[in-house]
C-alpha cells in the first residue's frame, strides 16, 4: 500500500519550500524547533490528492508516520503536524500500538460533508441561523438535485425509492422507521444526481436538518401528505421528467416551511 503512496507523493519532498528570511540570531544547534507550517500544509495537499487520485475506502492503511516522514524527507514532528491537518479534516485517522499506523477515516467528499455539516449544527445550536433559513437553503439544493436523479435514475433508483416510501407506511412522523424511511429516500435522490460534490454539499441536511426539523415539527406532519409527496416525486422520477420532479420537491419542502411557520406563530 504504501509503495504506491511513495510514487505518487516522493515529489512533493523534492520541492523547495521557501521560508520566511531567519532572523539575526541563529537559534544552537539542537534546540528544538516548531514544525515548518508551510512544509506541512504542502504535505497535507499533497496526501489529500493522493487519495483523491486513489480512492482508498475507509479502513484502508496508508503507511507508518515514520515511513512517511522518511518519505517526504521532514521530522516527524512536520509530517504530525500534516497528519493532523488532514485529522481535523476528518480524512485520516492515526492508530498507536503494534497494529498502528496512518489509516484513511474517511474520502475527501466525506471528510468535507462532514466539516460542512458540525459547521451548520455549530451555527444552529449558537442560533445564528434559523432552522426556516435552512429550508431556504435546501429548496435551493434539493429542487434541483430532484430534477438531475429524474434525468439519471435508472431502474434499481426507483425500486429502492419505492421501497423507502413502503416502509415508511404505517408509520408516524418522528418514530425511527418513519424518519428512516424518510431521509434513505431523500439520500438515494441526492445519489442518483450522480454529482458527488453536490452529495457531499448537502449531507448536512440529513445529518442536522432533517433530526432537527423532525424533534421540532414532527408532532405537526401528517404522514399520508409526505408520503403522497414522495410519491409525486417518485413518479416523476420514473418518467424521467425534470421539471415534474423539481416541482414535487418543491412543493414536499414548501409543506414542511408551512408546518413550521405554524408552529412558530
Amino acid at each position: 500500500m504504501f509503495g504506491t503512496l511513495t510514487q505518487g507523493l516522493a515529489a512533493a519532498a523534492r520541492r523547495p519550500y521557501h521560508a520566511p528570511m531567519a532572523t539575526p540570531r541563529q537559534r544552537p544547534r539542537g534546540e528544538l524547533q516548531r514544525p515548518t507550517a508551510g512544509a506541512s500544509e504542502q504535505i497535507a495537499i499533497e496526501i489529500r490528492r493522493w487519495l483523491e487520485e486513489q480512492r482508498l475506502a475507509p479502513g484502508e492503511r496508508i503507511g507508518t508516520e515514520q515511513e512517511m516522514a522518511d518519505e517526504f524527507g521532514v521530522s516527524r514532528p512536520t509530517l504530525r503536524e500534516a497528519l493532523r491537518l488532514l485529522s481535523a479534516s476528518h480524512l485520516i485517522r492515526v492508530g498507536r500500538g503494534r497494529s498502528g499506523g496512518v489509516f484513511v477515516a474517511r474520502t475527501p467528499s466525506e471528510g468535507m460533508s462532514r466539516n460542512v455539516s458540525e459547521s451548520i449544527a455549530l451555527m444552529l445550536a449558537a442560533e445564528s441561523i434559523s432552522m426556516d433559513q435552512l429550508l431556504d437553503a435546501r429548496l435551493s439544493l434539493e429542487v434541483p438535485l430532484a430534477g438531475r436523479a429524474a434525468v439519471n435514475a435508472d431502474d434499481d433508483v426507483v425500486a429502492r425509492l419505492e421501497q423507502a416510501i413502503a416502509d415508511a407506511v404505517g408509520h408516524t412522523p418522528g418514530t425511527e422507521p418513519f424518519n428512516t424511511a424518510d431521509s434513505r429516500f431523500h439520500q438515494i435522490l441526492a445519489e442518483a444526481a450522480g454529482n458527488d460534490l453536490l452529495r457531499a454539499l448537502t449531507a448536512w441536511i440529513l445529518e442536522v436538518l432533517q433530526p432537527s426539523l423532525i424533534a421540532h415539527i414532527s408532532a405537526d406532519v401528517d404522514a399520508d401528505a409526505i408520503l403522497a409527496q414522495h410519491r409525486a416525486i417518485l413518479r416523476a422520477v420514473r418518467r424521467h421528467q425534470r421539471s415534474a420532479a423539481e416541482k414535487a420537491m418543491q412543493a414536499h419542502i414548501e409543506y414542511l416551511v408551512e408546518v413550521l411557520h405554524h408552529l412558530d406563530a
